[in-house]
């Protein structure tokens, strides 16, 4: 891959003394290699001549730790939002030292204590202006990290600590699988590509989340995620808008102008990092086009030569059974008159494996306008399952589009809106 194959990845550490050299032994075993078992395939390490032929490279500077002190103060007697909010500051403050060091890392292992997740994992609370507020601490991280230009990725004690007969946690070897997948598409490397998919088309997913707190409930903000054929991914954030609950329902639509400016936003950045405009774009829902939705989107297309408006979503409407000791085949695709099904879950023939353990759910394509036939439309969301890189599954129920927008919306709450979020995905993973 050339440019995109770091072949040192500088990593840096937060945490206290005991929970650094915890999350360092653990990072420098996997990167040995892991043994699987039965159910869970060896991991092959991190070396420069293994794996994923990278090598992960400590320096001293690297490490901020959170002392006593520190920590003691944030136990002091005051409000359960106030120890919250001094937390994330401390944490935003340690980040801040590692970003302005001569040579900052390329990725922050954040070895939070135990006492710390515990006691300010999460808090609720009531703000005269908001109403009702619920934060978490890991999103509340990534947006901060955002500031600093700092991959993240918390590494639990639970994890790092972990032995063979440890409940709650995964075997070390898909631990590893997944912390390294991670952490190499974090550091600007590529773990795999998708293959199949048309050059020159832009894959934008459009999700809705509402603005936080309980008297803005009628409050919501457009998001996208857009990826190129070969995977590169953008975020980006629209305007906020009004939406009735009690008269339109829980599932919001964009005013036509907002629509349009969503989409007109990631048209432009992706000719920015491409230096050319998309051949074709394909726009992923999960709930129906209306009619002043599909207007602006179609304004902001009038450019494209090619585009497909595509809503999907999983449904229960429609259960099929295989008159086979295993569920039905990841992959099969079932047309009833008007009703198109896909099945991106269920057995796999090529790791003879039913990874999910539940009678598997298909995609149900609700809508549809544009260019493509509804096959092509479904296989690419096949394709597009493929490239989780926040693990190694081989798959999973929605495409990438569509998958992270409950993730992303969460962190995006979290930016306030006089600063511009960074688009660039790793900084959500």
């Amino acid at each position: 891959m050339g440019k995109r194959h770091p072949e040192t990845v500088r990593v840096g550490f937060i945490g206290t003394g005991e929970s650094i050299d915890s999350a360092r032994s653990w990072l420098e075993m996997a990167s040995e290699g892991v043994l699987g078992d039965g159910n869970n395939y060896r991991f092959p390490g991190f070396k420069a001549d293994r794996g994923f032929f990278s090598e992960l490279s400590y320096q001293d500077e690297s490490i901020e730790k959170l002392t006593f002190r520190e920590l003691e103060d944030l136990r002091k007697p005051r409000s359960k939002r106030e120890r919250f909010e001094q937390a994330v500051d401390l944490l935003s403050d340690k980040l801040r030292l590692l970003a302005q060091r001569d040579r900052p890392p390329e990725y922050v292992v954040l070895a939070l204590p135990r006492d710390l997740v515990k006691t300010h994992g999460k808090v609720d609370y009531f703000d005269k202006q908001l109403g009702d507020v619920h934060r978490d601490l890991r999103r509340a991280i990534k947006a901060v990290a955002m500031k600093h230009r700092l991959p993240t990725q918390i590494l639990l004690q639970r994890t790092s600590e972990a032995t063979p007969y440890s409940k709650d946690v995964d075997h070390k070897s898909k631990c590893a699988w997944n912390f390294f997948t991670g952490l190499y598409y974090k550091s600007g490397g590529v773990p795999w590509m998708p293959s199949g998919l048309t050059v020159g088309t832009c894959f934008v997913g459009i999700s809705f989340h509402r603005v936080p707190g309980s008297k803005n409930s009628c409050y919501f903000t457009g998001l996208a995620q857009a990826f190129d054929e070969e995977g590169n991914g953008l975020v980006l954030r629209g305007q906020d808008f009004v939406w009735d609950v009690s008269k339109h329902g829980n599932s919001p639509h964009m005013p036509s102008d907002l629509a349009e400016e969503l989409v007109s936003m990631v048209l432009k950045r992706y000719r920015d990092e491409l230096k050319q405009a998309p051949r074709r774009v394909v726009i992923h829902k999960t709930t129906e086009y209306w009619p002043e939705e599909r207007v602006g989107l179609m304004n902001a297309l009038r450019d494209i030569n090619q585009f497909d408006l595509v809503a999907v979503r999983p449904t229960e409407d429609v259960r099929l059974l295989r008159d086979a000791r295993y569920p039905i085949l990841r992959g099969s695709y079932i047309s009833l008159g008007e009703m198109h099904l896909l099945y991106t879950t269920g057995y796999i023939s090529s790791l003879q494996a039913f990874p999910h353990g539940h009678v598997p759910l298909p995609l149900k394509l609700t809508d549809h306008i544009g260019d493509s036939s509804s096959r092509s439309i479904l296989q690419e969301l096949m394709i597009l399952t493929k490239m989780n890189w926040n693990s190694a599954n081989f798959g999973g129920l929605l495409p990438i589009t569509l998958r992270f927008s409950e993730l992303v919306g969460e962190i995006m709450k979290e930016v306030p809106r006089n600063l511009d979020p960074l688009p660039q995905f790793k900084y959500y993973m």
